[in-house]
């Protein structure tokens, strides 16, 4: 087996698009997932999971109904499962998600904005 550490800039590096996330490791049934995201998405929730997010570099805001809170670099946050919300970013952010493997962008409803699961970089 080779042992290797993952570089973020590196996985950053290999692609260009945004609101599309990358998975990078996996442990157990969970995925790391990279991605960059600017301006506005869509409203959705997760029904049966929650979803972190792992701000790396630049500001996100994710709104819910009732709030919302801002994650800086070096910053993470925990949305709930079932809790509605859209992720924001006035300029690009890069950031790690963890979630159960098989979880959609888009939440259950899915969307023209939904991304292919399981695209490894």
């Amino acid at each position: 087996m080779k042992y290797r550490a993952i570089n973020f800039s590196q996985k950053f590096s290999l692609f260009k698009e945004q609101w599309q996330p990358k998975v990078i490791a996996e442990m157990n049934d969970y995925q790391f997932k990279v991605v960059k995201l600017q301006g506005d998405f869509i409203w959705h929730d997760h029904k049966d999971t929650d979803e972190t997010f792992i701000v790396l570099d630049g500001i996100l805001r994710i709104d819910f109904r009732d709030g919302a809170v801002q994650i800086c670099a070096g910053e993470m946050f925990v949305v709930p499962k079932g809790v509605e919300h859209k992720p924001y970013a006035e300029r690009e952010v890069k950031l790690l998600l963890i979630e159960p493997r098989g979880v959609l962008n888009t939440g259950d409803g899915g969307s023209e904005r939904t991304a292919p699961n399981d695209v490894w970089i």
